[in-house]
């Protein structure tokens, strides 16, 4: 199905502040992730590293963070597009002495920036290049209803598919460049980065032999021979699971 038009733009990175910047690429490094180049935009440390499919942008530097952040030039002109739809800005830095940027929340507290233009620059690693995660699937969202989520991310843009119950509970939402879910606060009471590989076990045991530590909070139901959590320096949850997302 082809996405809509969004009024966010196009997916830029998801945002997270990290209070160690070094401990945070050491970790994606070790995954498998690699650098992008980046601008002089930000004054504080800043860097993007990526699987080819979702691009994490490491911020040492305060803010709600994980943030779904996107690029929409413009974005100060067309901020009565939002605020016309009742969604009410948390934050709006505009104007010609400043780098413009939006900030809002979906319905379950989800932070989402806007930006007006790129902060780095993309690469050419390939998609099909994965991490030793796997397959990125989606970034995953908590939320108790699902209805008023699904309906609030389809009016920025995204198309919400039927809900699925394998490997869990959840909801899937297609568009705007990256792959969004939404699961159960019982399934995991944070967001989430999906990963899958039918090889998942053979990743995992790498994953040990670099000693990388997997977490013992997994979803319900998930076999810990298949699937395992991570959670990198900047509190970011990785879900490696074995069977990908219906």
């Amino acid at each position: 199905m082809p996405a809509r038009p969004s009024l966010l733009g196009h997916f830029h990175e998801l945002s997270l502040s990290t209070r160690d910047i070094r401990a945070s690429v050491e970790f994606y490094e070790a995954l498998g992730f690699t650098h992008c180049a980046t601008g002089d935009t930000w004054p504080h440390p800043y860097g993007v590293l990526t699987d080819g499919r979702v691009f994490l942008g490491l911020h040492e530097y305060r803010f709600p963070s994980p943030s779904v952040t996107t690029v929409r030039p413009g974005i100060a002109a067309a901020i009565p597009e939002f605020t016309a739809l009742g969604i009410a800005l948390a934050f709006a830095k505009t104007g010609d002495d400043c780098f413009n940027e939006i900030g809002f929340r979906d319905p379950a507290g989800q932070m989402i920036t806007v930006l007006e233009a790129r902060t780095y620059f993309q690469g050419d690693r390939p998609p099909q290049q994965q991490s030793l995660c796997g397959w990125f699937e989606a970034f995953s969202l908590p939320t108790a209803d699902f209805a008023p989520c699904a309906a609030f991310w389809e009016r920025l843009g995204y198309v919400a598919m039927e809900v699925a119950d394998a490997p869990w509970l959840h909801q899937p939402l297609t568009g705007n460049g990256v792959n969004l879910a939404l699961h159960r606060p019982r399934t995991l009471d944070r967001p989430m980065l999906v990963f899958s590989a039918a090889d998942m076990p053979a990743r995992l045991a790498k994953l040990k032999d670099l000693q990388v530590p997997l977490s013992t909070e997994l979803p319900r139901g998930l076999d810990p021979v298949r699937n395992a959590l991570l959670e990198s320096p900047d509190g970011m949850a990785l879900l490696l699971v074995g069977d990908a997302l219906q």
